[in-house]
């Protein structure tokens, strides 16, 4: 699906009738549109910035545009690798068919080459390295793009990123496409395209090679005028490669030749390009050596040079983001980390938790949720390790486990990229006793939360990759399964990893290389990979926090309105339900501008198993809580009725955990909550 994105690369203004959200991100403006769709600006629940593309109500109602549409998801979701855009989510079964992909800042090659010139020395070595290298991942999937076109590349301050897979088919032959229609722009279709209508790699390589002419140039290398005037020039003519320096020119007309059994293959004209890259740097190749990707990405981002673009209409109004890396998906699902099991969570009081400055039960002095006043980073050599606790539940997730450690096992913390499909490949399961403990306290604390909330029927794999010091859980396959059920798992999943990676790095750092990890999951047996459902890393914290202090979030109560399975949850939550809305109730009576709500059951009451949350929200249709002293009002009440009752059933139950609480308003006509205050309870 081709769109018009504005060329400033700054959001516009959302328009009447635009959604408020799609899937799991808010929409916050437009980035552009198209004669098939509109693409929006939307941010995912961790913050991070998405293009989400929507197809207009015409093309969605063409049952053969919807299969061409679900074909492009599932095509695109094959493809990754170093500059192109991955597909995170998408929903082509919605009554507006939708997909989402990262959003990459910059000019598109055509904006570029009128606002500032061709490109020069190391920036178009870069610029020939990163697509070629982009083209050979997509080949490597079997798929080939079809539309390799200046309005199809972002010159990002990270690099080149290939972008659109609308008209993308699969090698194989399996692509739904319109009969008798030519694909592709003119000036743009390779010879064999024009005569036959067929594209494979090939054609992708046709177009590189005119893409890079273009970049070195700034002119368009068979020229402009009719299409048909431009297609005689593809077929027949010379392309224009003046001025191209000789080694670079070499490689164009190898990819520009007639035949397409002649022309140079991505893979080669990456490896080539690169090593014309790398003579403008400080690192070369040796004679032969095929290119890792990480290395392309490396050199590229060596010899790059493109200002950074911010927006202000990005900056997400609210500040509540983890520090945790978090990856996107290929489901309707949203982002963020999880859950951790009964015998790795917190203790009441635990810095984690606090509240900010309406919270009513302050956090306990002296406690952190890293550990830090038992002695630093047990690594540091020296510092004695603290005995266990007598009471499980009292177990501290560390949150900064190598604080103090020199020289640990684990030295991937700066890197921010998610694990790529090679990496889960090459994944095994537990070679040894660690290994093994790990993984079994991985499935034990999902196994917990997932019955919790009914869905114990998922059945999660362990597998470790040692040299991407990444431990991973995959899931699958299950059909037809629900967005919220997919997000519980992938919650509980970044948590378990996280508090079990965080342990061994603190008790173990000279020896525990895993600090990364990652949740996949499978939609069918035959899939030859999962998608990526979330990707983090267990060095900053496993806990959503504002300021040091515990925060609820839209996940959490998103987790917490799923029904429960536990009937100590069932029984707390209806005591507490009861409780609190007696207390509102008294409140009101009093007066002192408290109002009563419009309906009976108003109040609501859930448990959120992957934090450890109890959350009250209000369904506020008559404006009750609209001020902020009504809100500090119905939080004091909330809180003061809630925290005896759940430490009431800490003391009694050994195996109850909920300490944690967090206070939402559902304004009236919205369908997002309001967090107006979180804390611990404090025994």
């Amino acid at each position: 699906m081709s769109v018009v994105v504005a060329s400033s690369g700054r959001v516009q203004p959302t328009r009447p009738g635009d959604p408020a959200r799609i899937g799991p991100y808010r929409i916050i403006g437009r980035l552009g549109a198209g004669g098939m769709g509109t693409v929006h600006a939307g941010l995912d629940p961790a913050g991070a910035r998405v293009a989400v593309k929507v197809i207009h109500a015409p093309q969605a109602q063409d049952p053969e545009f919807r299969a061409r549409f679900r074909r492009e998801v599932q095509l695109s979701a094959r493809v990754q690798g170093p500059c192109l855009i991955p597909l995170l989510a998408a929903d082509t079964e919605a009554e507006a068919p939708w997909l989402a992909t990262e959003y990459a800042p910059g000019l598109t090659l055509n904006d570029h080459l009128t606002a500032h010139g061709p490109l020069t020395g190391g920036m178009l070595y870069a610029f020939a390295a990163g697509t070629a290298q982009a083209l050979a991942a997509v080949h490597s999937a079997g798929v080939v793009h079809r539309d390799v076109k200046p309005q199809n590349v972002i010159l990002t301050p990270g690099g080149p990123r290939v972008l659109d897979f609308g008209i993308a088919h699969a090698v194989d032959g399996t692509s739904v496409t319109r009969t008798g229609v030519m694909t592709g722009t003119p000036g743009w279709i390779s010879p064999e395209h024009y005569r036959t209508g067929s594209a494979g790699p090939e054609s992708d390589m046709f177009g590189w090679g005119a893409l890079v002419a273009y970049a070195a140039t700034g002119r368009l290398p068979f020229g402009s005028g009719a299409p048909d005037v431009v297609a005689f020039r593809v077929l027949s003519g010379d392309p224009d490669l003046d001025g191209v320096g000789r080694e670079l020119r070499d490689i164009l007309e190898r990819a520009l030749r007639k035949d397409p059994a002649t022309r140079i293959t991505a893979a080669s004209a990456a490896d080539e390009s690169l090593a014309l890259l790398a003579t403008q740097s400080t690192q070369v190749l040796g004679a032969g050596t095929s290119p890792e990707p990480t290395l392309v990405g490396e050199l590229v981002s060596a010899e790059w040079q493109m200002p950074t673009i911010d927006d202000p209409t990005w900056h997400a109004p609210r500040s509540a983001v983890r520090r945790r890396a978090v990856t996107a998906v290929l489901v309707a699902g949203s982002l963020i980390g999880g859950l951790v099991g009964g015998a790795l969570a917190l203790r009441p009081g635990d810095s984690e938790g606090g509240g900010g400055a309406e919270t009513s039960a302050p956090n306990r002095a002296g406690l952190s949720e890293g550990g830090d006043q038992d002695g630093g980073g047990s690594g540091g050599g020296g510092a004695a390790t603290p005995a266990p606790p007598s009471d499980p539940r009292e177990a501290r997730i560390p949150k900064d486990p190598l604080a103090g450690v020199s020289n640990p096992a684990y030295t991937r913390a700066t890197d921010d990229a998610q694990p790529s499909s090679a990496e889960w490949r090459a994944s095994s399961s537990s070679s040894d006793d660690e290994e093994k403990e790990a993984a079994q306290s991985v499935l034990a604390d999902m196994k917990t939360v997932l019955a919790t909330k009914n869905m114990d029927f998922m059945e999660p794999t362990v597998t470790f990759n040692k040299r991407a010091q990444t431990m991973m859980v995959t899931g699958g396959p299950i059909p037809q399964i629900p967005e919220e059920n997919l997000e519980v798992f992938r919650r509980a999943a970044e948590m378990a990893m996280c508090s079990a990676s965080a342990h061994r790095l603190k008790d173990h750092p000279s020896t525990w290389p895993y600090g990364r990890y990652s949740v996949h999951w499978k939609w069918g047996e035959t899939d030859p990979e999962p998608i990526t459902l979330g990707f983090g890393q267990a060095i900053s914290g496993c806990f959503n926090e504002v300021a040091g202090q515990w925060q609820g979030d839209d996940l959490g109560i998103a987790t917490a309105r799923i029904p429960s399975a536990d009937q100590n949850e069932i029984r707390v939550a209806d005591d507490a339900d009861k409780a609190i809305t007696a207390a509102w109730d008294a409140a009101v009576a009093e007066g002192n501008g408290n109002e009563p709500f419009a309906t009976d059951n108003a109040i609501n009451l859930g448990f959120d198993p992957v934090e450890k949350a109890a959350y009250v929200w209000a369904s506020d249709s008559s404006g009750v809580l609209v001020g902020r002293a009504q809100r500090s009002n119905f939080q004091g009440v909330t809180s003061s009725t809630l925290c005896p009752k759940l430490l009431a059933e800490y003391k009694a139950n050994k195996s109850w955990n909920y300490t944690r609480w967090s206070v939402a308003v559902y304004p009236a006509g919205e369908v997002e909550p309001e967090i107006i205050s979180s804390g611990i309870c404090t025994p």
